[in-house]
């Protein structure tokens, strides 16, 4: 054998043994490894680990406790809190990629980023709360007195963008008559501490906004000269907090979703009666404590959902007088696209399509419940004196368009009967305003007559809404001097405080 030969054989020997050294050290001696790992280890106490997308948001603070811990811990579940910073883009991805296996979102956060991937990776399977009253529209009494001040090519809503406040001035900019609004009335600042340093800089005499969250809402009216335009306890269905599941873990795992549900219904039932100070403690844990004061005025802003409520929203129990999921996601839907938020609806008209109701039907089929609980609702507004009435401090005017009636009559056509079957459906989601009525008329002939047709179309108006479901308590006909058009307007009030 020459040299050359030789050389050439040694070489592939030496290749040979490389391969096989490669292949002993990169497979077989790991698989050796986790042999012997695995005849000399206990198995995981656990059947599943979780990973679930949220931040900071005092709302979940059952979600970090103790209680939902030990809850899962019974299930034999871990549960990996993945704090994103409230990023909904980055955690719908991490939903669709299977990176994370559950989240929560607030129902139009949820809406918005779908939309803007194109498609739907996770559907809701519980409804955690809703915010009433823990956001807030603020300003300046002198500028902005009132929802009908901000209809000024001025004004601008400083706010946190793909945030509850974010939602809170795109239903008051849809559901308003605002149309002297410039094109793009928002100002995005990083969070609800940087909105509230803008408005410690701002003028008196300005014409923003400051659309923010507790506690700096209680910061800001420390400020006699400020005061809240509007906030979320006026309306409801729209700032939801729901915890979803991706599609694909779902599939996959529906025991497993079902008692992560399970655990968290139990863990809030637990702490059902002390939240104020679990949010102290959740807020202390996370480095941003709150004074006592800041945390029950946290706790009064928010209706955390109870197991029983959640079966009403899901529609497994009828005739409670809460909102059916689907309406809220169509509601909040037709919100965004009204004003800009979304181009385009995700379900594409079929809200069912972002909630699974199975989770809570397998729940109540067992006859699940963690203690005694109550179904909450929207009080009644009481029935108003003539002298109350005369009181009502308005508030802002309902965006509807023209009623038309046959001339000279108070007879509504099928036209207007739509447009106020619409504002049925939006009376109902402000239910702590009262609604003033006026009628209009054209001025060409008797003034009288006109005058007394003004108040009948108002009244006409009046009858349709209350045989439509809106309490009759909450509405009242005005008449006036007619100012040549024959149009109705719906004007929000409140009784003075």
């Amino acid at each position: 054998m020459t040299k050359g030969k030789l050389l050439a054989v040694c070489l592939l020997w030496l290749v040979v043994l490389g391969v096989g050294a490669a292949v002993w050290r990169l497979y077989l001696a790991p698989a050796r490894e986790q042999q012997q790992l695995g005849k000399t280890s206990a198995d995981s106490r656990y059947r599943h680990q979780i990973d679930f997308a949220l931040d900071s948001f005092s709302g979940y603070a059952v979600l970090r406790s103790q209680d939902f811990r030990n809850e899962l811990a019974k299930k034999r579940i871990k549960v990996d809190l993945v704090d994103d910073a409230a990023d909904y883009s980055e955690r719908i991805e991490a939903l669709k990629s299977g990176e994370v296996q559950m989240a929560v979102f607030t129902i139009d956060a949820l809406i918005k980023a779908s939309a803007d991937l194109g498609e739907l990776p996770a559907t809701i399977v519980a409804v955690i709360d809703e915010t009433r009253g823990a956001d807030a529209m603020v300003a300046y009494k002198k500028a902005i007195p009132n929802v009908d001040a901000l209809n000024d090519p001025r004004t601008k809503f400083v706010l946190t963008p793909d945030s509850p406040s974010e939602t809170l001035a795109r239903v008051v900019v849809a559901h308003f008559q605002l149309d002297a609004l410039g094109p793009d009335p928002f100002i995005h600042a990083a969070d609800a501490e940087d909105v509230y340093k803008r408005y410690r800089t701002a003028d008196p005499d300005t014409h923003q906004v400051f659309v923010l969250w507790e506690p700096y809402v209680s910061k800001v009216l420390e400020n006699p000269n400020a005061h809240v335009v509007v906030d979320s306890s006026k309306f409801r269905g729209y700032i939801v907090d729901v915890i979803v599941a991706g599609r694909n873990f779902l599939a996959k795992n529906p025991d497993a979703v079902a008692d992560v549900v399970e655990a968290y219904f139990r863990a809030f039932f637990a702490n059902h009666g002390k939240m104020v100070q679990l949010v102290l403690d959740d807020a202390r844990t996370l480095g941003a404590p709150l004074t006592p004061s800041q945390a029950e005025h946290l706790v009064e802003g928010v209706w955390w959902k109870n197991t029983q409520e959640n079966y009403a929203h899901f529609g497994i129990h009828d005739g409670t007088g809460l909102q059916h999921l689907e309406d809220m996601i169509d509601n909040i839907d037709a919100v965004l696209l009204r004003s800009g938020g979304i181009s385009t609806d995700p379900t594409d008209g079929r809200p069912h399509l972002l909630y699974y109701d199975k989770v809570l039907r397998r729940l109540q089929d067992m006859n699940f419940h963690p203690g005694a609980e109550s179904i909450r609702d929207d009080s009644e507004l009481p029935a108003l004196s003539q002298l109350e009435w005369d009181g009502l401090v308005p508030v802002g005017t309902m965006e509807v368009p023209p009623l038309v009636f046959a001339r000279g009559t108070t007879t509504l056509t099928q036209k207007s009967q739509i447009m106020l079957d619409d504002l049925v459906q939006k009376l109902q989601t402000w239910p702590q305003y009262y609604v003033l009525i006026r009628g209009n008329a054209s001025l060409r002939g008797d003034l009288e007559l006109n005058t007394q047709l003004a108040l009948d179309r108002a009244k006409a108006a009046e009858q349709y809404l209350t045989r439509s479901g809106i309490n009759k308590n909450r509405v009242r006909a005005v008449g006036g001097t007619p100012s040549g058009a024959t149009s109705v307007s719906f004007v929000l009030g409140q009784t003075p405080y």
